[in-house]
């Protein structure tokens, strides 16, 4: 999409555009629509219409995803902001802020996950060499089904 010159300012977008400057698909603007995360008008032609700020919404929720955090996060979060406002950078640091410890968490979970993967996961099977080691009279059971050691209660 071309540079926006003085005039381009204040124009709201249509979908295709806020696509193409997004690096979003058309599809994932409408889906972040319809779950609440982003607002449009519609234009005597019924054609929708974005204001310029819902790039950096976009742009917000395109950052939060990549890390990891689940897109009923990020609404509640963009929900909290006064007014529906678009997050500014001092939005941004608290909101990265609260979901870092989330993500610390699943940082050592999957470091956890890497380091044992190739041992026993606690599964009670009985199969593994090491499993009466780790896992002497499938005591793991007792704790509940699937991978103890990798998912502990």
């Amino acid at each position: 999409m071309a540079r926006i010159g003085p005039r381009d300012v204040g124009k709201d977008l249509s979908v295709g555009e806020v696509a193409a400057r997004s690096g979003v698909a058309v599809s994932t603007i409408h889906f972040y629509e319809a779950k609440g995360l982003i607002r449009s008008w519609r234009n005597r032609g019924n054609q929708r219409r974005y204001p310029r700020e819902v790039l950096r919404r976009v742009a917000v929720i395109k950052v939060a995803q990549r890390v990891g955090i689940p897109l009923a996060v990020i609404a509640e979060a963009l929900r909290a902001l006064p007014d529906g406002r678009t997050p500014t950078a001092e939005d941004w640091r608290e909101l990265s802020a609260r979901w870092r410890d989330e993500l610390d968490q699943r940082i050592q979970k999957l470091a956890r996950l890497r380091d044992e993967l190739d041992g026993c996961i606690g599964c009670g099977c009985l199969s593994l060499k090491d499993c009466p080691l780790r896992n002497p009279w499938d005591v793991l059971s007792e704790e509940g089904a699937g991978p103890r050691l990798l998912e502990p209660a």
